[in-house]
């Protein structure tokens, strides 16, 4: 820190706050520490009686908090139309989404910076859809200065991938097989079909067309064929999913080859949900085998999971066993998701 002239302090960075009075109106800093004076600065800091300031002395290897405030950003980010961000401001950035998408987070990587001391990247939740123009994360210098090897630290733990990206979420052809004898036979009227078609709606895909089954083994195998065939990109398989003896849908979905990743996951509503993925033709379609609660509770596992799925993510049993915490929907009276405790 030096004192220096204030009609010389154009391009010096302020070492504290400048304090404006203007009686009966205003008591407040006009200028912040870790401000960089402009020629239209002097003015206003000789007006509040300041003819010497306190500025920071640029140093070889040592940083202005804005500077590396913008390091953190390219950490953080791909320099594409998928993010927005601020100018630095008392070395902070904040970064929105620059189109719609699935946000993908490297919490690793995110972690090992944020451990590295005197500076920070916090978050929203990763693996849920984000809006153009929200607010995706915000970074920050905790001191004036730091050591400029201390920024390639960060580089070198952040690892050679932004941390944050945005995945397009595409839009999906579906197919529908609903079970169960009581459908079929037109005892109960279907539930499933107008909750799916809606939930599917909410991201653009569509449903090709819904069949109605009873609990046959054989059918259901078929009619999941079927779909493949007639190009499904997506097949999802409601009813029958307990471990009740005539439930028959895992075990239908297994008879046609398909890879099955899990069945059963660490979330309420939606336990016994059956995650697979069918290699057909060249092409691999995820199969679905979904819980009974998709009828009835407003937001359930088949939430968390069907944008990473439109995303084009491919599922692994860790991804499913990893709902764990935050798997338990709590039904609030005003439901937030995604922006709420279930499933982060």
């Amino acid at each position: 820190m030096k004192q220096i002239k204030t009609t010389d302090a154009v391009g010096h960075v302020l070492c504290h706050d400048i304090t404006q009075i203007i009686p009966g109106e205003k008591k407040g800093p006009v200028f912040k520490k870790g401000h960089i004076v402009t020629e239209e600065d002097i003015p206003v800091l000789l007006s509040v009686g300041k003819e010497n300031l306190y500025v920071w002395e640029k140093t070889e290897g040592i940083l202005h908090e804005d500077e590396a405030a913008a390091i953190l950003k390219d950490i953080c980010m791909e320099n594409d139309d998928s993010f927005t961000f601020s100018e630095p401001s008392e070395g902070k950035i904040t970064i929105s989404a620059g189109v719609d998408g699935l946000l993908k987070i490297n919490t690793a990587g995110l972690n090992e910076v944020n451990a590295l001391g005197e500076m920070m990247i916090a978050t929203i939740h990763g693996n849920f859809p984000v809006k153009k123009g929200e607010k995706l994360a915000a970074t920050r210098i905790i001191p004036l200065v730091i050591e400029e090897e201390k920024m390639t630290a960060a580089r070198r733990a952040a690892g050679e991938t932004p941390l944050i990206k945005i995945l397009p979420i595409r839009k999906l052809k579906a197919g529908i097989v609903t079970t169960g004898n009581e459908v079929y036979k037109g005892r109960i009227r279907d539930a499933f079909g107008p909750v799916l078609k809606s939930k599917l709606g909410e991201y653009g895909s569509e449903v090709m067309d819904q069949v109605i089954l009873p609990d046959d083994k054989a059918g259901i195998t078929s009619a999941i064929l079927d779909f493949a065939a007639k190009g499904a990109e997506l097949i999802l398989v409601s009813g029958g999913m307990s471990v009740d003896p005539d439930d028959q849908t895992p075990g239908a979905i297994r008879d046609t080859g398909a890879d099955i990743i899990s069945y059963g996951a660490p979330v309420l509503p939606g336990a016994m949900m059956l995650v697979s993925y069918l290699d057909y033709e060249g092409r691999t379609i995820p199969v679905l085998g979904l819980p009974g609660c998709i009828m009835y509770a407003r937001r359930t596992i088949f939430d968390l999971l069907l944008p990473r799925i439109l995303a084009g993510e491919r599922l692994e049993a860790k991804d499913i066993s990893g709902l764990g915490e935050g798997g338990l929907c709590l039904n609030c009276e005003v439901c937030t998701f995604p922006h709420c405790g279930f499933g982060k």
